[in-house]
C-alpha cells in the first residue's frame, strides 16, 4: 500500500493515514428546488439495528415485500420505499455452504427485481440473475446457493432493474447480508451500519431527481445510519465492537472519520487482509463496505463523513467541482469503569494472489461521459467503450475457468466506481504503480482521468452478469455492460 498515492490508498480502505480532510468547495451534488427536511429531523435517538434473521441448519428462507408507505425515518413520519415496511430491510445473516431463499413480492408501481450484492454464486435462473424482471403486484422465488468456501464478509441487496434501480436505492431499498465468520473474531458486540442518503420535499414525499442530478450523481439532503439521523451508540473503555459499515448511498462517497478512538480495519467489500490494519479513516466509494473492529476509549466521538471530492464538471455543464459537505453520521459515547483489553486480533488465511498466475487474456473497458444520446433523450451520455447499455447485447465474452487482466479506465472528469456481480476483481495497479499487498473487492474506484488495473478469476459459476458503474444514476444512463462466462 505504501507505493499507491494517498487518494486511492483511502479509496482502498486506509492504513493510519491522519489528520488530512480531503478539501475542496465549489457546486454541490444536489440541486434540490424543494425545501428538504434534513434540519427538521431529529437526531440523538439511541441507536437501532435493523431485523436481524439468520439461518438454521443450512437454510434461511425470507419474504420479503417492497412496497411505498408511511415510514419513520429519522424520527419523522414520511412516504418512502421500504422491504417489510423498514427501512433498511432486515439483516440477513448465512454462512459459507447454505441456502438463501427470498420470496419477493412487488408492492411498486414500476418493475423491480433483487441483486444480493457481492455474494459469490451463479447468475443463472433464480439465483443472481438481474435480467429477472418483476413486474408491479408479482412475486418470484430466488434461491441462492454459497459455496462450502464463500468468503465472510458484509455484503447488501437491493433491487437492479435497469432504469430503475437509483431510484428504488434512493427511495430505501436495501438491507444487509453478513456471512458469518467460521471462526469467530471477539468482540463485546456487533454493529451493522446501513448508512445511506435522502431528500424529502416539505410534504415528506421523496424529491424526483433533476437532470443534473442524474448527470452528477444525486446525492440526499437527508445522510442516514439505518433510517436515523444521527443516532447515539454507547459503550464502555476497552470494550471492542465490530462494525459493519455499508455505503448504500447512491453516488456519496463516505470519508469516514471516528476521531479518539481505535479503529482497526479487517477488510473492504469481501476481501478480507491479510492481517488487520490499525487506521484512522476509510474510504467507500457507493456499494463499498467495510469490516471494522472500534477498541473504545473514554471520550465522546463523532463518526464523520468528511468532505470528498469526487471529480469536476469538466465542459459538460460550464464547470464545477462536485463535493460532498461534512456531515455528522453518528455519536459515540463512551464512558464507565474500564473493561478487560482484547487479545490482537488473529491473521487471517492468506487470500488468493492472482499476481505469479497466467493471464488468459487482456481487455480495457473505458468508461466516459458526455452531452446528449442519454436514455430517454436525457442530457447525458454514459458510456463503456463507447456503448450504452442493451440487453440484447454481450459486451464481453470470457472463457469459464479463464483468468483476465482488465485495464479499467476513466476518461471523464468524475470519478466512477466499478462493480462486477459474482466475480471479485484483485487490484494490481493504480496509478501506473504496482499494488503491493492482496486486496479483493468488487467495487474498484476509478479517479477521473485515471487507470487501474485488475484481475479476475472467472470459477465456479459461468452465465450472463453485469459489471457497471456503482453511481447508480450512471448505471441507469447505459454506463453497464453485460459479460458471459462460457
Amino acid at each position: 500500500m505504501a507505493d499507491i498515492s494517498r487518494r486511492n490508498a483511502l479509496i482502498l480502505g486506509g492504513v493510519g493515514i491522519g489528520g488530512v480532510a480531503i478539501g475542496g468547495t465549489g457546486l454541490l451534488v444536489n440541486h434540490q428546488s424543494v425545501r428538504p427536511l434534513a434540519s427538521e429531523s431529529a437526531s440523538g435517538a439511541i441507536f437501532v439495528q435493523p431485523t436481524e434473521l439468520r439461518s438454521s441448519n443450512g437454510v434461511l428462507s425470507v419474504a420479503l415485500e417492497s412496497s411505498s408507505q408511511h415510514v419513520s425515518i429519522a424520527g419523522k413520519d414520511v412516504r418512502a420505499l421500504s422491504y417489510n415496511g423498514g427501512v433498511p430491510g432486515p439483516t440477513l445473516r448465512v454462512r459459507a455452504g447454505d441456502i438463501l431463499n427470498v420470496s419477493l413480492r412487488n408492492g411498486l408501481t414500476d418493475p423491480s427485481n433483487l441483486h444480493v450484492h457481492g455474494l459469490h454464486v451463479s447468475p443463472k435462473n433464480n439465483s443472481d440473475n438481474v435480467f429477472v424482471t418483476i413486474k408491479a403486484g408479482e412475486s418470484f422465488d430466488y434461491q441462492y446457493e454459497l459455496p462450502d468456501n464463500h468468503a465472510p464478509g458484509v455484503y447488501w441487496y437491493h433491487p437492479h432493474h435497469h432504469g430503475f434501480v437509483a431510484d428504488q436505492v434512493f427511495g430505501g431499498l436495501y438491507g444487509a447480508i453478513i456471512v458469518e465468520d467460521p471462526e469467530e473474531i471477539p468482540a463485546t458486540r456487533e454493529r451493522v451500519l446501513v448508512i445511506s442518503d435522502i431528500t424529502f420535499d416539505s410534504s415528506g414525499t421523496i424529491s424526483a431527481a433533476t437532470e443534473m442530478d442524474k448527470m452528477t450523481g444525486r446525492e440526499g439532503e437527508l445522510v442516514l445510519v439505518n433510517g436515523q439521523r444521527d443516532p447515539l451508540l454507547s459503550a464502555s473503555p476497552g470494550e471492542r465492537e465490530r462494525w459493519r459499515v455499508i455505503n448504500a448511498c447512491t453516488s456519496r462517497y463516505l470519508h469516514l472519520r471516528l476521531d479518539g478512538q481505535q479503529l482497526t480495519l479487517l477488510g473492504i467489500d469481501s476481501g478480507r487482509f491479510e492481517s488487520a490494519r490499525n487506521v484512522d479513516e476509510v474510504v467507500l466509494a457507493p456499494g463499498n463496505r467495510a469490516d471494522l473492529l472500534v477498541t473504545a476509549r473514554a471520550g465522546t466521538s463523532t463518526l464523520r463523513a468528511l468532505r470528498y471530492e469526487r471529480g469536476t464538471s469538466g465542459g459538460m455543464m460550464g464547470g464545477g467541482t462536485f463535493s460532498s459537505a461534512d456531515v455528522a453520521l453518528a455519536t459515540f459515547a463512551v464512558a464507565g469503569a474500564d473493561t478487560a483489553a482484547f487479545a490482537a486480533v488473529p491473521d487471517q488465511l492468506s487470500p488468493t494472489d492472482l499476481r505469479s498466475s497466467t493471464v488468459t487474456a487482456r481487455r480495457e473497458l473505458v468508461f466516459a461521459m458526455g452531452m446528449g444520446g442519454g436514455m430517454n433523450g436525457g442530457m447525458m451520455s454514459a458510456t463503456i467503450n463507447d456503448r450504452t447499455f442493451d440487453a440484447t447485447h454481450v459486451n464481453t465474452t470470457v472463457q469459464f475457468g479463464s483468468i483476465e487482466e482488465w485495464t479499467l479506465t476513466n476518461t471523464s472528469t468524475l470519478d466512477h466506481p466499478v462493480h462486477l456481480h459474482v466475480w471479485p476483481m484483485q487490484i494490481i495497479e493504480q496509478d501506473d504503480r504496482p499494488v503491493e499487498s492482496v486486496i479483493w473487492q468488487d467495487v474498484v474506484n476509478i479517479p477521473a482521468r485515471s487507470t487501474v488495473r485488475v484481475r479476475v478469476k472467472f470459477d465456479d459459476f459461468s452465465g450472463r452478469s453485469v459489471y457497471h458503474c456503482h453511481i447508480l444514476d450512471h448505471e441507469d444512463a447505459g454506463m453497464m455492460g453485460i459479460i458471459d462466462a462460457r
